[in-house]
């Protein structure tokens, strides 16, 4: 079932403009990946399916609703969960307070314990540091606490900007351990991730953007064996 498309969108910054006829689609239950060098406007997309951009030409569409003039809000409430860069966990507010922060929306508020227990079941350390302040977390289990924070919105669709930027590899490995197995269980995921192996490797597709544009759409092991791609972005002669 196709979840999300976005049709011919261009976004941008005031005058600079960013994303040039953009097409992509994610369907229920797929974990897409998006490739691309810094600067190609892979952050900006995501910001444009969450509602923090608006399109200035184009379609998103959840299902079959237009997301053009729904605020970010709007999006959070309807399903999409948007992790940013720098994960964005409020640290002087404790553990449990941050993840509680998560489960604000009606659909949600009255299965805060029952989503509560399903994040400390998937990062038990976040439950055995629960009354702890978030600042006093390292950075691999701060990327932790807001995928858990997201997972409180009981999203259909979890959108994470560089989920291991920052963190120790083996702290990556981790992470993606536990984006593997909410795959496993069906989420639905868009990733745009530096280490491009383990993100084509989780993902069932890719696409490459290129100063604003998709420049190739293709099953993330045809990515992987791509040429062009191995050579550009993945470091492989």
């Amino acid at each position: 079932m196709r979840m999300l498309e976005l049709d011919r969108v261009c976004a941008g910054y005031g005058d600079l403009r960013v994303l040039f006829d953009i097409n992509m689609h994610i369907d229920k239950g797929e974990v897409v990946a998006l490739v691309g060098s810094n600067g190609a406007g892979k952050t900006t997309a995501l910001r444009t399916i969450s509602g923090e951009i608006r399109i200035t030409a184009g379609s998103i569409k959840w299902y079959d609703q237009d997301l053009a003039a729904l605020p970010a809000y709007s999006r959070a409430v309807m399903g999409i969960s948007h992790i940013p860069q720098g994960r964005g966990v409020l640290g002087p507010l404790s553990i449990k307070d941050n993840l509680i922060l998560g489960s604000y929306t009606k659909r949600t508020k009255h299965k805060r314990e029952e989503l509560m227990k399903m994040v400390f079941e998937i990062f038990p350390i976040l439950y055995e540091r629960r009354n702890l302040p978030a600042e006093t977390l390292s950075g691999g289990q701060q990327q932790m606490l807001a995928i858990g924070r997201a997972m409180m919105m009981e999203p259909e669709l979890l959108i994470l900007d560089e989920p291991s930027l920052g963190l120790a590899p083996i702290v990556v490995d981790e992470v993606f351990r536990i984006l593997r197995s909410l795959k496993e269980k069906g989420k639905s995921m868009l990733i745009i991730e530096q280490n491009l192996v383990k993100a084509l490797q989780i993902a069932d597709r890719g696409y490459v953007l290129e100063t604003g544009q998709v420049v190739l759409a293709d099953k993330s092991d045809a990515l992987i064996n791509n040429e062009g791609v191995r050579k550009a972005y993945l470091g492989v002669v």
